[in-house]
């Protein structure tokens, strides 16, 4: 109650301003008080207004650029643009009749999308290549990457495929299709939304019976705990320093951030995919599961299906397919794997790290692919068991090219953790030394092993708390947040992709 007291006492014009205006060192989050404050005035009004269909669909639209517009600047122009664009050759797309004009609108949305994310991700990687293979020395260009541009703009291309493939209409309007691509929980990390999937919703009426009201809360609060209490708490004070200097770290600790790497990344992506799906819930609009408890996985072909769900389908169904899938025989089955992988890595990141990590998962597939027609293994627990054990460090193992900063630390972690010698002195040491870490990462990885018919046993026992109960948990997880949060609302890791 202090706080608050203190908060009102503070308040100054000045810092109300601050409140519309974009700032580059504090983007507009989730897990954030600004958002939260609001997040409550949007909803409000977004509420009251559920019988005036026009008004309420143009109401997010502005407030979903004003959302990206506090997280990227003057850069939701290029939002817009975007949509001007793909809503444009769409439309052509879908009332051209001759085959070679379609091809030629659909070829102008790809050149024009890949063309921006080209420009704004992959300039300075193109030059820094040029300069390593031909002694160059051409300057790298000061360019900053708008957030969630790669998530739109594969949401905006499979809208323009899908009309060309004529498996979808265009929208009514333009402000509809604007609602489609810039709806504020999932435009700047997803999960990327399919517009047969979405946008028939925007046309529905408003309604949120009180069973999606519990659920969407049930997420959010489950999602703000993964993301700023398991995985800040966890990066803050362990991994980011055993990653930026390994050597300075024993083979233990080495092993030790490896496995917390595994579950921050999970509960930072999986958190934010749990609010986001939360927040379109409360709004009446029903987004997709991004992830199924992926480290359950007993195979990376299994572990793609629960990971990221919305971009690995995307992968799959744009691209693989695309390039023939496994129509065309084995051996271009097996490319196709490859490739889709090599530039999902390439489309993570703009370093060859990102691209071996692709590699690895490409050459996984294919190799599962090939020996799983002439290897039966018996169907039991302890097989299956092994099978989750490997996978899992499989793609622990993958995560260390994802999060060092370069080939050389993750060489170095690698070379710690093989001179591993089990000091039960010292390793008590370092779990009392990091009591409050460790905790946390157990508690991650007993919350992701929780069988799922626990967690929906949970969710129900949640829908029947009084509401004021549900408002009081929100508001406690929230002061949890800023109670741990050491160095401030930390960014999500997606945001740089």
């Amino acid at each position: 109650m202090n706080n608050i007291i203190q908060f009102f006492q503070n308040l100054t014009w000045e810092t109300v301003m601050s409140w519309f205006v974009f700032d580059p060192k504090n983007p507009l989050l989730f897990n954030s008080a600004l958002f939260l404050g609001i997040f409550i005035l949007f909803y409000t009004i977004y509420i009251a207004s559920r019988k005036t269909h026009y008004f309420r669909i143009t109401y997010v639209v502005l407030f979903s650029l004003f959302f990206y517009y506090k997280s990227s600047g003057i850069y939701f122009w290029l939002l817009i643009f975007s949509s001007v664009v793909d809503y444009t050759l769409s439309r052509l797309i879908y009332v051209e009749t001759v085959k070679f004009y379609r091809k030629f609108y659909l070829v102008l949305s790809l050149l024009i999308n890949l063309g921006l994310l080209a420009y704004f991700k992959y300039t300075n990687f193109f030059i820094d290549n040029f300069n390593m293979l031909f002694s160059g020395n051409m300057k790298f260009e000061e360019i900053i990457l708008p957030v969630g541009i790669s998530f739109y703009t594969f949401q905006t291309l499979s809208y323009t495929i899908d009309v060309y493939r004529k498996e979808l209409e265009p929208t009514k309007s333009f402000i509809d299709f604007l609602f489609f691509v810039s709806f504020f929980p999932q435009l700047v990390a997803g999960p990327i939304v399919r517009a047969s999937d979405f946008i028939p919703q925007i046309y529905q009426k408003l309604n949120l019976t009180k069973e999606d009201f519990n659920k969407a809360l049930f997420l959010i609060i489950g999602g703000l705990i993964k993301k700023a209490v398991i995985s800040d708490y966890i990066s803050v004070n362990f991994v980011d320093r055993v990653f930026d200097a390994p050597n300075s770290y024993s083979a233990f600790e080495n092993l030790m951030a490896s496995y917390g790497y595994a579950i921050q990344i999970y509960c930072d992506f999986s958190g934010y995919s749990d609010m986001a799906i939360g927040l379109a819930l409360l709004m009446g609009f029903t987004l997709p599961p991004n992830f199924l408890t992926p480290y359950k996985s007993a195979s990376v072909t299994e572990f793609w299906r629960r990971w990221h769900i919305s971009l690995s389908s995307w992968l799959r169904d744009y691209l693989y397919i695309s390039m023939g899938g496994n129509r065309k025989g084995k051996v271009r089955t097996y490319f196709n794997l490859f490739m889709t992988m090599f530039l999902g890595g390439l489309w993570h990141g703009a370093n060859w790290k990102f691209v071996f990590w692709g590699v690895l998962h490409g050459l996984a597939l294919a190799f599962e692919r090939y020996f799983g027609q002439f290897i039966k293994l018996p169907k039991n627990a302890f097989v299956k068991g092994i099978q989750i054990l490997l996978t899992f460090h499989f793609v622990v193992f993958c995560w260390l090219f994802f999060r060092a900063k370069d080939f050389e630390t993750v060489f170095q972690i690698v070379e710690n953790i093989t001179n591993l010698k089990w000091n039960w002195v010292q390793i008590q040491a370092i779990l009392v030394g990091y009591k409050n870490v460790f905790i946390l990462l157990v508690f991650g990885f007993i919350w992701h092993f929780t069988p799922t018919s626990i967690t929906t046993k949970n969710e129900v026992l949640f829908g029947k708390l009084p509401l004021v109960i549900k408002a009081i948990l929100l508001g406690f997880v929230f002061w949890i947040v800023y109670a741990t949060a050491a160095e401030g609302t930390q960014p999500f890791i997606y945001f740089q992709f």
